[in-house]
C-alpha cells in the first residue's frame, strides 16, 4: 500500500484526500433519491396514500383523491350552476322570482330599491356569470379561481341568511306542535350553505395551486 521515500521510511498515502477528491457513488445516489422524494412530495399526488391503504374502502377513497375527482365534480357543478342561475336571473321570470328573497333580506334589501328589480337582477346574474368565468380561468390561472371563490363566498353568505328572513321558508305543519320545518323554498335556500362551504374549498384548492406556481417561478 505505501511507498519508500528513499530514507527507509514507508510513506502511507493520505486516504482522506482521495475520499475528498473522488465523488461518492453512494452520496450521489442519496442526492438522486432525495430529489425523487422531493418531487413526489410536491407533486400533489396521493400515491403514498393509495399504496398504504389497507381496505377496499380506503383504497377507493385514495383512488378518488389521487385523480382529483372531487375537485372536478365540485368545480364543474359550481360553474354550471352559476352560469345557469345567472342567465335565468336576467330574464323577467327570474328577476320577479327573487323579489321576495331580496326585499326581505336585511343585508341586500336596498339593492332593488336602488336599481329596481330587473336591472338589480341583471347585476346579480352578471356577477354569477363573471364568477363562473373566473373559475374556468382558474384552471389555467389559479389566482382567478381564488377571486371567483371570494365573490361566491359573499354571494352565498347573503343568500344562506335568507332562510331565516324569507316568508314561507320556515313553516309549521298542521297537527305537529312546537316544531318548524323548512319548506321547499327553505331547502332551496339552505343549499347555499353547502355552496358557501364549496366556495371555501375551491379557494383552498386554487390557493395551493397558486402557491405551487409561485414557488416554481
Amino acid at each position: 500500500m505505501g511507498g519508500n521515500n528513499g530514507r527507509g521510511m514507508t510513506v502511507i498515502p493520505n486516504l482522506g484526500a482521495f475520499r475528498d477528491r473522488a465523488p461518492s457513488k453512494c452520496g450521489a445516489n442519496r442526492v438522486s433519491e432525495g430529489r425523487v422524494i422531493m418531487s413526489l412530495a410536491t407533486s400533489g399526488k396521493s400515491e403514498n396514500a393509495l399504496g398504504s391503504a389497507r381496505t377496499s374502502l380506503t383504497r377507493l377513497a385514495a383512488w378518488i383523491d389521487d385523480r382529483g375527482i372531487s375537485f372536478r365534480v365540485i368545480s364543474i357543478g359550481m360553474i354550471v350552476m352559476l352560469l345557469w342561475a345567472g342567465s335565468y336571473k336576467m330574464t323577467a321570470p327570474g328577476a320577479e322570482g327573487i323579489v321576495p328573497l331580496v326585499s326581505h333580506s336585511p343585508l341586500i334589501w336596498w339593492h332593488f330599491k336602488l336599481f329596481g328589480p330587473y336591472i338589480g337582477a341583471d347585476i346579480i346574474g352578471l356577477t354569477e356569470i363573471a364568477a363562473a368565468i373566473l373559475f374556468i380561468v382558474g384552471y389555467l390561472r389559479p389566482t382567478a379561481g381564488i377571486v371567483a371563490g371570494l365573490i361566491t363566498i359573499v354571494m352565498f353568505f347573503v343568500t344562506s341568511t335568507m332562510v331565516m328572513t324569507t316568508p314561507g321558508a320556515i313553516i309549521a305543519v298542521p297537527g305537529i306542535r312546537h316544531m318548524r320545518y323548512m319548506s321547499f323554498l327553505g331547502l332551496f335556500l339552505f343549499k347555499d350553505v353547502i355552496s358557501l362551504g364549496v366556495s371555501f374549498y375551491l379557494i383552498s384548492y386554487f390557493g395551493r395551486k397558486a402557491i405551487g406556481a409561485e414557488n416554481k417561478g
